[in-house]
């Protein structure tokens, strides 16, 4: 009975029109590494899809805080593409799965919305994947371990440092992460403390294997080697620009962080 909308336009009797649906493919370029600058130590090999503005912007936010739940699926579609990216393609074994590690909301974020959106979004990314024949599935493995005060108005620094230590890995956690490609999972980067404090925490209980790396290391899991996190996310850059660095294939992002 009520009116239906598009959550990137506000075009009527559509969730989704076709431009706002092509914006979530990164204008046709498809997912590429991008990082924040300043980069914080850390970070894993972020790959996004799309810049987070315009209608790309109004996708992430009605979802999430509107509760315009029909947009995971197609918001899952993106995820997943940026998910291949950040995990080589088809190189590996086929048979691994890939594990989807979503980074968490808190629970008074999840309270408010009535939902945890990256959490929807991943599991439907993973759902995508299964259907184009890559074994995935969603592994949420990470949890808050303390107050994390809102981001909003904080800049790159103090989102590290609100961030720093705050997330850690459940009990028996460490035991869901393998075999397989971790790959960490978000709606949106801009600072990339989120990421990077996420990366921390599972680094302290799994460290995937690298070819041509032996195992056993001191310091090392003996059943892993070790290499670095690879993430992915929909959307980056908040501040809406691109500035180009050392490839055509990478966008720098700078801005605040949800």
């Amino acid at each position: 009975m009520l009116p239906v909308a598009c959550g990137g336009c506000g075009r009527p009797r559509t969730e989704l029109c076709p431009s706002c649906a092509a914006a979530l493919t990164g204008a046709g370029e498809g997912p590429r590494r991008v990082r924040p600058s300043p980069e914080p130590a850390g970070l894993p090999v972020v790959h996004a899809v799309a810049p987070y503005a315009d209608a790309v912007r109004a996708l992430l936010l009605a979802h999430k805080e509107r509760g315009a739940l029909a947009l995971a699926r197609p918001l899952g579609r993106a995820l997943a593409a940026a998910v291949e990216a950040a995990a080589g393609g088809t190189e590996g074994p086929a048979a691994a799965p890939l594990l989807l590690v979503p980074v968490p909301s808190s629970r008074r974020s999840v309270r408010a919305r009535g939902h945890d959106p990256t959490r929807r979004i991943a599991l439907a990314a993973a759902a995508r994947l299964r259907g184009a024949g890559r074994p995935a599935r969603v592994v949420p493995v990470l949890r808050q371990r303390r107050y994390v005060a809102d981001q909003a108005g904080l800049g790159a620094r103090g989102r590290l440092a609100n961030l720093a230590g705050a997330l850690e890995v459940v009990p028996g956690g460490g035991r869901l992460l393998g075999p397989g490609k971790v790959v960490l999972v978000d709606d949106l980067m801009t600072t990339g403390a989120s990421l990077a404090e996420a990366a921390r925490a599972l680094g302290a209980v799994h460290r995937p294997v690298i070819p041509g790396i032996p195992h056993g290391l001191p310091d090392r899991p003996a059943q892993h080697g070790f290499e670095q996190r690879q993430a992915a996310v929909i959307a980056s850059s908040p501040a809406s620009f691109e500035i180009n660095r050392n490839s055509s294939g990478t966008w720098i992002v700078a801005g605040g962080e949800r």
